[in-house]
């Protein structure tokens, strides 16, 4: 007689079916851990970038403060150079007072004439060391002491060579200031404006060229290259732009300085502009060339080294009260 095989019981399929419904637990939990830790770095990198833009609405906000500031400081700088624009009009208009006199008494004596000539050269000195004085204008003031010079080779005076000599003395000072140095710096800072366009956006990989690379660069240089990433890397689209904005600003701040010769602003806006500097383009020899520039700016002098120049002006006063 043929055994009849045992039938399997429901505890088995029951043990089964217990294990696809844990199996199903455990991936489902796994899964809903998942979900749960990308959500709090989502988080994290959101409230991150919160912090920043706050951070960056409030360096703007410093910034547009500074800024009406320093167009409070221009407004009245501007005024400042009305008021002085009108002197100096006053002052030609003296001039061609002076002018009208000569015409009138050219019939009259020698003595009248030189002196109406000599007054028309004690105003051009002293309007040359006005604005030697007062702006650091070396044009204006190298022009008035060429027609102060013109004017005294027209007087055909023994008596006043020696003020002649002084006179050309002083222009030779003059025309060793070259420039000045609130024009030179003013330059100096426009080429460091125009070299920022060239720096590498990219960090120089290596830096000798001859040192053999470790082997595992070798092995995987077909495949992968290995390349340094600064800061810059981490700007997205509109960081970088805040930042060149805020950089342009910068340089802004800094010719406006130098316009007013403010030697405390213009170091305090070079250091921002370095420090907007570095926060853009990755470290190089272009970049530590510019920021040695900017740091060696931040020491020149902007005001004139040489003493005012008004000895002519004295000995053209000492010669006329000896004379009278």
């Amino acid at each position: 007689m043929n055994e009849i095989p045992p039938s399997r019981g429901p505890s088995a399929r029951l043990v089964a079916w217990l294990l696809v419904l844990l199996a199903l637990v455990l991936v489902a939990a796994w899964a809903w851990h998942a979900w749960r830790q990308q959500q709090e770095r989502l988080l994290d990198r959101n409230a991150d970038q919160a912090r920043q833009i706050e951070a960056l609405i409030g360096r703007m906000d410093n910034l547009r403060g500074d800024l009406a500031t320093q167009s409070r400081l221009i407004r009245d700088a501007a005024s400042a150079n009305r008021v002085l624009r009108d002197e100096v009009l006053g002052l030609g208009q003296r001039n061609a007072l002076l002018e009208d006199n000569v015409a009138r008494l050219a019939a009259s004596s020698r003595d009248s004439s030189r002196t109406a000539r000599l007054d028309e050269v004690e105003l051009l000195l002293v309007m040359g060391a006005q604005r030697l004085r007062i702006a650091s204008d070396l044009d204006g003031a190298r022009r008035a002491y060429a027609l102060a010079a013109g004017v005294l080779d027209d007087l055909q005076d023994p008596e006043l060579l020696n003020l002649r000599q002084t006179l050309a003395e002083e222009r030779a000072v003059l025309e060793r200031l070259g420039r000045g140095p609130r024009a030179a710096a003013a330059a100096r800072l426009d080429g460091v404006a125009a070299r920022l366009a060239t720096l590498p956006m990219e960090a120089p990989v290596g830096g000798d060229d001859n040192a053999p690379a470790p082997w595992w660069q070798r092995a995987l240089a077909p495949l992968v290259q290995v390349r340094p990433a600064g800061r810059h890397a981490l700007l997205t689209g509109s960081e970088r732009l805040a930042a060149e904005t805020t950089l342009q600003l910068e340089l802004s701040l800094a010719r406006a300085a130098l316009e007013r010769g403010d030697r405390e602003a213009l170091g305090s806006a070079l250091q921002r502009v370095q420090a907007s500097v570095r926060r853009l383009w990755p470290d190089s020899p272009a970049l530590r060339e510019l920021q040695g520039q900017l740091q060696a700016l931040r020491g020149e002098p902007l005001e004139l080294q040489e003493p005012v120049l008004e000895a002519s002006l004295l000995q053209l006063r000492a010669a006329r009260d000896a004379r009278r």
